[in-house]
């Protein structure tokens, strides 16, 4: 800890030129992997993960809560996603039936699981909502094409959308289910700080933006898709990004329509990433990668609200920032997480062994 901290300080004063950013880790109370993060404040997060765990925390992470579904201690929580501290939606990842949907509106004393897939052939990864009624999951491909499942009621009820919107998959190519960020969209953020402070409220808001994108890797190149209409039709393009079996785009965040961020790796080789950070300032269409990369594999991205051109990035090697939008990085610490989030300025991250931290 006295070495991390050393380290953190020296690298802070000279590659930042001001106060470094450093983590506080939290006492979860569990020591599942939490993959799954979702930040709603300064006060609220919910963390999900092994076990058929779902952590939550009113009180800015002094305390934490166990609210998993009961009997699903065989699921693997991947992602979460939280428009308050009363309503949720995780997914659980895997073949067949392994990947399912459960929705809270009590703060996880209530669940109701209400998508389970039957198809032997789909695998989902990763969910998402443009705001409080649409969001989309995604599945590696069936049949040669990536497969959407959509909602319009907050996650209630979901539908397998067409494909004939959807362009073909690479051999080999699939999505990573490491932090819960291989799909996102422009309307996360603004959906989620839509519930700080709503109650119980379901909120019947109609989606301001419909822009959504999901990254891949495993087949020759790695690529990202993007929708504009709310999931229904996808284009494609490739970025430099390199990808492999294991490798490829991990994460992505989106600060508006146009600029975006991508960070990824290979996991099985997670000290050894070049050309692994990448940005886009025209929504996806181009992408660049970054003058400085953290150069080791990443599997989490986030952009601070409220803080211009700052991001960080986090991986099982350790923590990166940037000042400007991704064209630089620099680290600042070393240690494991798989996830990052922010809202209302305030960053949280997990990963394995149950940590959970906030951003000091």
């Amino acid at each position: 800890m006295v070495l991390a901290l050393a380290f953190a300080t020296m690298l802070g004063a000279g590659a930042f030129g001001r106060p470094a950013p450093s983590w506080q880790v939290l006492d979860t109370g569990t020591t599942a992997r939490l993959r799954g993060l979702a930040a709603v404040s300064e006060r609220v997060a919910w963390a999900s993960g092994t076990g058929g765990t779902v952590l939550r925390t009113v009180d800015g992470g002094r305390s934490w809560q166990q609210v998993g579904p009961p009997g699903a201690s065989d699921l693997q929580f991947r992602d979460i996603e939280a428009f308050d501290a009363w309503h949720a939606v995780v997914l659980s990842i895997g073949e067949g039936e392994a990947s399912r949907v459960y929705v809270t509106d009590d703060g996880g004393k209530s669940w109701t699981e209400t998508f389970r897939n039957t198809d032997p052939a789909a695998f989902y990864d990763c969910v998402a909502f443009l705001d409080r009624r649409h969001g989309l999951a995604l599945s590696d491909p069936v049949g040669g094409k990536f497969r959407i499942l959509a909602t319009n009621d907050g996650g209630r009820h979901w539908a397998v959308q067409p494909v004939d919107g959807m362009p073909d998959a690479l051999p080999g190519e699939f999505a990573f289910a490491a932090s819960g960020t291989c799909l996102v969209t422009v309307g996360k953020a603004s959906a989620k700080a839509a519930g700080n402070g709503a109650g119980n409220g379901a909120g019947n808001g109609e989606a301001t933006d419909r822009h959504a994108w999901f990254a891949t890797g495993g087949g020759d190149r790695s690529r990202v898709f993007h929708s504009a209409d709310g999931g229904r039709h996808w284009s494609v393009t490739a970025s430099p990004i390199p990808s492999g079996e294991a490798a490829g785009i991990f994460s992505l965040a989106f600060q508006d329509r146009r600029r975006g961020l991508a960070v990824g790796g290979d996991f099985l080789a997670p000290t050894a990433a070049p050309d692994a950070a990448a940005t886009t300032r025209d929504g996806g269409r181009t992408w660049t990668v970054a003058r400085t990369v953290p150069g080791e594999y990443r599997s989490g991205v986030a952009w601070r609200s409220g803080h211009g051109d700052t991001a960080y990035a986090v991986g099982p090697t350790g923590s990166d920032v940037t000042y400007d939008a991704g064209r630089t990085w620099h680290r600042f610490d070393t240690g494991s997480f798989d996830s990052v989030q922010c809202a209302g300025g305030t960053c949280w991250a997990s990963g394995d062994a149950g940590r959970v931290a906030r951003l000091r």
